[in-house]
């Protein structure tokens, strides 16, 4: 288990709310997006992803197991927002992993999204045995200009180089949990050293470490939340980032980190917080 501490990266010029990644094949990506795992069903779902498009967000991540893809599309039309200026992210299901039940079920989430383009296109889980054979349908809708980009979600370094060994087509975005107390160091060197994008999801460690003093010291030195801490951090790493929130307050306070910058010392604190802290799921011992 390595211990190393990256050097953070400095802090980026005119970073802000509309700022966007390049990833691997030329697509623009926001750098700060909205989440909408466990968020509810219906008017819970919609009027969040409304609240964080009014705020200037545009990227929603969504996901075929969560079960609002349909809300997320109805908030998206419903807030007039041009589709074109929207980056929508959702994710095959553990369930309908394989080639033939990928495609189906690419279908049927841009049904219920009511889109004909996805902007980004994941495997939600490495399942086993079947993962490589749903990487192959992914790439026939890269290559069909159905999901502009393809990607993953909570593959580990073994399950990478799995993937890099048997396909031409390396995944654009990495989607795990990350933040100070879950840096992942070695899975975000390996991501960066081959072009992969890493997104943050929990950014927030679903604030089970608001209170560590570390945290709070720096949060009241920039008069800050420690939770807009935590996503500052995560932008400074280079990380897309997607912390959720069904609190239009909330969704709006997790904007505004645009206005301060972590110095190299106090992303150092930071990084020093390792725990190996799973929040959500642990991928490590799927094989």
């Amino acid at each position: 288990m390595t211990r190393t501490r990256a050097r953070p990266p400095a802090p980026e010029p005119g970073l802000s709310l509309r700022s966007t990644v390049t990833l691997s094949n030329g697509v623009a990506m926001p750098r700060l997006g909205l989440g909408v795992y466990q968020t509810g069903r219906g008017r819970e779902t919609r009027s969040a992803v409304l609240a964080a498009l009014e705020v200037g967000y545009r990227l929603v991540d969504t996901a075929a197991v969560y079960g609002n893809e349909r809300d997320v599309g109805a908030a998206l039309r419903e807030s007039g927002v041009p589709r074109g200026q929207v980056f929508v992210t959702t994710k095959l299901w553990n369930s309908d992993h394989g080639y033939d039940r990928t495609l189906r079920a690419f279908d049927a989430s841009l049904r219920a999204l009511g889109l004909d383009v996805l902007d980004l296109y994941l495997l939600h889980w490495p399942v086993p045995n079947v993962r490589l054979q749903s990487w192959l349908a992914l790439e026939r809708l890269l290559l069909e200009g159905r999901a502009r980009a393809i990607g993953v979600s909570n593959f580990t370094l073994p399950h990478l180089r799995e993937l890099l060994e048997a396909s031409d087509v390396a995944p654009a975005v990495n989607q795990v949990e990350l933040h100070p107390f879950l840096p992942q160091i070695e899975l975000v060197a390996f991501c960066h050293g081959r072009g992969v994008q890493v997104e943050a999801y929990s950014p927030l460690a679903r604030a089970e470490r608001m209170d560590h003093p570390v945290l709070q010291r720096i949060a009241r030195v920039h008069g800050k939340s420690p939770a807009q801490v935590l996503i500052r951090w995560s932008l400074q790493r280079g990380f897309v980032t997607i912390p959720k929130s069904a609190r239009r307050e909330r969704i709006a306070e997790n904007a505004d980190v645009f206005d301060f910058t972590l110095e190299p010392a106090e992303m150092k604190d930071l990084d020093g917080l390792n725990e190996e802290l799973h929040t959500d799921w642990d991928p490590t011992g799927v094989r």
